[in-house]
């Protein structure tokens, strides 16, 4: 039976009210005091502003809220800040009201749209109430996590419904509101409903405090051998995360048994190379990290064994705050301090409170621990001191160490400071933008007046306001000039006197807001042209987000490339670094490319509110012929790997959905074919993420089941052969360069060892003057490749200067081995000439 089935059918309050905790009691949940009072005023009408610690039962009261909207006919929306979060509620509330009842938007997926409840990122509803004012069809706003109201770049999104929709009822959550009374009076003003302001202290687990200055081995021996695992251990930056977890392999975290256990949850699973390995040693031992640059897949891994009570420390970021999945009784913060892009400051109350409110599990301990560690130069005096005792001489000769320089230090009255600190009150971060404009100027009705509320009544100061008016205005004259819209003579029939003389599809300003720049800029490009499939990815790249670890490390190489090249040609040291500064990451048909987007943004100023970024990552890996563990490696990736392959999921989502079928040639087709075997091989949870929100069933989200192993790689025999030709053309590009040391190291195994493939480069050098390595080279008819049922043999010809076609590599592809691997297993056979 679902919630939906429990629908009074008079829903006034008191039924609403005894049916919702009726069902909440069949499941043995007794209502906390704030639950019941946030529940009570919800039925009752009002807006309710729900401040309340992590763990006491918010999503609760959230559900009792759709349960209201449901009954009474109204529409409901549930935002969160971020499309995980979004995708594991929508599961959730399937769960509780059936899925016919539950819908989701995220900008990549949509499922079941007309849903009387819908989940969706908190700029969706945004663009929804923008879209259609006061008469958008939402009775019900749930903002859940409502301090992203303060985020500078998306505080926005949590403001504009508040702005646009008067008849809406709004139950905004957190548990680090700080002062919420400007949002008392603002929504009674707004929405003519009462607003009831729920705080509650008191924490269903209550949290004990603690300053240590032990060391951190130390000081996590305590902790474990006190009973109060499983500890989280906060860092501010991944680097820092997982080097602590490996200093941590020091201390006998499990027990045998436990081991045995861990590897038997584990089983079969396939820890690639790199920092797959390195946390297949820290697992095993009874440590967990966790961050967002890890592949999904590990971080459910380290997930499900947490959950199984198997993993007693887990070291991670401060991200643990949003969305982590991780049952916690201890947090230790390794510091109160943090990079915050710009400087090392101190934690604020609100950033301290949401980290240490996740200690202790409500149902599952009955105290929560914070810990803060004391820097390290504190721990080492405080050591010193012990070790003198009593002794005024032995006191006298200690010689303090001191804070290295620069250092933004902390102390234990910091500590005390954050523990009693409110949260810091909410800052209004409104922005004006093309897409906020063209989304008002759809609508039916008198534009500038909405406009004129927009701006004018919005939570900014008047001076802030000021110049979000003249920014109107300046958007408004560039969109008139375009032709973009046009003003009348006289109103509409729907009131107009602006309005659009384009279509504007429903999510244009959501998901790859570029995406209709790629469409047209790839008509740019000539079908039969040899660069065509690899010029179509680059036009797709630059209008994907930049993956910031990558293009530095590529910058990085690339300027060390330059810096050999230039002493080699005894360039000296000034010049040098001058040179080096028009030196960037690689950017494929930069002047093209924004040659043409200067063009489009003439008759599409909207464009201008996003950046087109040309840049080589997919194109960089295909045409290196690497597979994503040798790019992982090359570019010295392991901390981003999560983040890398985020990046290629999102082109190749941008290329299928994009690029329109009369584009895509058997070559663009072969590349994305090889572009998602490649994701799917390394970490299937994102494309079957996609999937299961596009047919929900009964085995749940992705992100709540066990990491599972991808299907065989051979299965897709057309991307399948892509990672073959890939494979041997690598080997064509190492043997170009002469480089018999890294093709020593890929065949050794096969006998082909350094040695011998110094001597097959000095046969074919002998013969020919170089080696070709472009779009011909590479091209289907220098390989062939003849399919046998458990190995196929392949040649790969070299593309030699003369037109001989003699010289090539022989290799065999033991198809078995490549399923193992997710990757194809070349060994060579033979190289010369036929």
């Amino acid at each position: 039976m679902t919630l939906t089935d429990l629908l009074p059918a008079d829903p006034d309050p008191d039924a609403l009210f005894e049916a919702f905790t009726t069902w909440t009691a069949e499941r043995g949940i007794e209502l906390y005091p704030a639950q019941e009072e946030a529940v009570m005023e919800v039925v009752s009408g009002s807006n309710v502003i729900l401040s309340t610690p992590t763990g006491s039962g918010k999503s609760l009261v959230a559900v009792g809220a759709h349960f209201t909207a449901l009954a009474q006919g109204r529409r409901s929306y549930y935002t969160a800040p971020i499309k995980a979060l979004v995708s594991e509620k929508f599961f959730q509330l399937i769960d509780i009201f059936g899925a016919d009842s539950v819908g989701m938007m995220t900008g990549d997926s949509s499922v079941n749209p007309d849903a009387p409840i819908i989940c969706c990122t908190a700029e969706i509803l945004a663009n929804i109430a923008l879209r259609f004012g006061a008469d958008a069809p939402v009775g019900q706003v749930v903002a859940d996590e409502f301090h992203f109201y303060s985020e500078p770049d998306r505080g926005w999104a949590w403001q504009v419904p508040i702005l646009e929709l008067p008849h809406a009822q709004f139950v905004l959550m957190s548990a680090t509101l700080g002062d919420v009374s400007f949002f008392e009076k603002d929504l009674t003003r707004r929405t003519g409903k009462p607003t009831a302001v729920v705080t509650s202290a008191q924490r269903p687990v209550p949290l004990t405090f603690r300053y240590a200055l032990t060391p951190l081995h130390e000081t996590m021996s305590e902790l474990l051998n006190g009973g109060q695992a499983p500890v989280y251990v906060v860092h501010f930056s991944q680097a820092a995360a997982i080097e602590r977890a490996q200093t941590l392999m020091s201390i006998n975290v499990t027990s045998k048994a436990e081991k045995e256990a861990i590897a038997e949850l584990i089983g079969d699973f396939r820890f690639a190379a790199g920092f797959g390995k390195t946390l297949s040693r820290l697992v095993r031992h009874g440590i967990g990290v966790h961050h967002a640059g890890m592949l999904p897949k590990y971080r459910r891994l380290v997930e499900t064994l947490a959950q199984s009570g198997l993993l007693k420390v887990i070291c991670g970021t401060d991200t643990l705050g949003v969305g982590i999945n991780v049952p916690i009784r201890t947090v230790v913060f390794s510091a109160l301090t943090k990079y915050d892009g710009v400087r090392q400051r101190h934690l604020k109350a609100r950033e301290f409170h949401q980290i240490a409110g996740r200690a202790g599990r409500a149902g599952y301990d009955t105290d929560g621990y914070v810990v803060v560690q004391a820097p390290d130069h504190v721990v080492e005096n405080a050591k010193a001191l012990e070790k003198a005792g009593d002794d005024p001489k032995k006191k006298k000769k200690i010689v303090r160490k001191k804070a290295p320089e620069g250092f933004v230090n902390w102390t234990e009255s910091t500590f005390d400071r954050l523990i009693a600190a409110e949260p810091e009150p909410l800052t209004s971060s409104f922005k004006v933008t093309h897409s906020m404009l063209l989304n008002v100027i759809s609508r039916p009705g008198n534009a500038f007046d909405s406009m004129r509320h927009l701006l004018e009544d919005n939570h900014e100061d008047r001076a802030s306001q000021r110049k979000l008016i003249l920014r109107a205005i300046a958007i408004y004259r560039a969109l008139l000039a375009a032709g973009v819209v046009e003003r009348l003579s006289e109103p509409d029939e729907q009131g107009r006197i602006i309005r659009l003389t384009v279509d504007l599809q429903f999510d244009f300003a959501l998901n790859q807001p570029l995406s209709p720049f790629a469409l047209a800029a790839i008509e740019l490009f000539d079908l039969e042209s040899p660069s065509y499939a690899l010029d179509v990815v680059s036009t797709v790249e630059s209008t994907v987000d930049n993956p910031r670890p990558v293009l530095s490390q590529q910058q990085f190489k690339a300027r060390g490339e330059a810096v050999q090249a230039m002493k080699a040609e005894g360039i000296e040291y000034d010049e040098r670094m001058e040179l080096l500064e028009n030196i960037s990451y690689p950017k494929p048909l930069e002047e093209l490319l924004q040659g043409a987007f200067h063009s489009y943004r003439q008759g599409h100023p909207w464009v201008d509110d996003y950046e087109l970024s040309p840049k080589s990552v997919v194109r960089d890996m295909y045409e290196r012929a690497m597979n994503f563990v040798e790019y992982i490696g090359f570019y010295q990736l392991a901390r981003s790997e999560g983040l890398v392959l985020r990046y290629l999921t999102d082109v190749y989502d941008s290329l299928r959905h994009t690029v329109p079928d009369e584009a895509k040639t058997e070559p663009l087709q072969d590349l994305i074919e090889w572009l998602g075997e490649l994701v799917r091989q390394v970490d299937s949870s994102l494309l079957d993420e996609w999937e299961a929100l596009r047919h929900p069933d009964e085995e749940g989200p992705v992100s709540t089941r066990p990491p599972s192993e991808p299907p065989a790689v051979t299965r897709n025999e057309r991307a399948f052969r892509v990672l073959v030709r890939n494979e041997l053309f690598r080997r064509v590009e190492l043997f170009a360069r002469r480089a018999w040391f890294p093709l020593g190291e890929l065949d050794a195994e096969s006998g082909w060892d350094a040695d011998a493939w110094q001597e097959a480069i000095e046969g074919y050098f002998e013969e020919y003057e170089t080696l070709g390595t472009g779009p011909d080279a590479r091209g289907p008819a220098l390989i062939m490749i003849e399919q046998q049922p458990d190995v196929w043999k392949v040649r790969q010809t070299f593309d030699d200067p003369a037109g001989d076609h003699d010289w090539g590599i022989s290799a065999e592809v033991d198809l078995a081995a490549s399923d193992e691997a997710g990757m194809a297993v070349v060994r060579v056979t033979e190289v010369g000439a036929h």
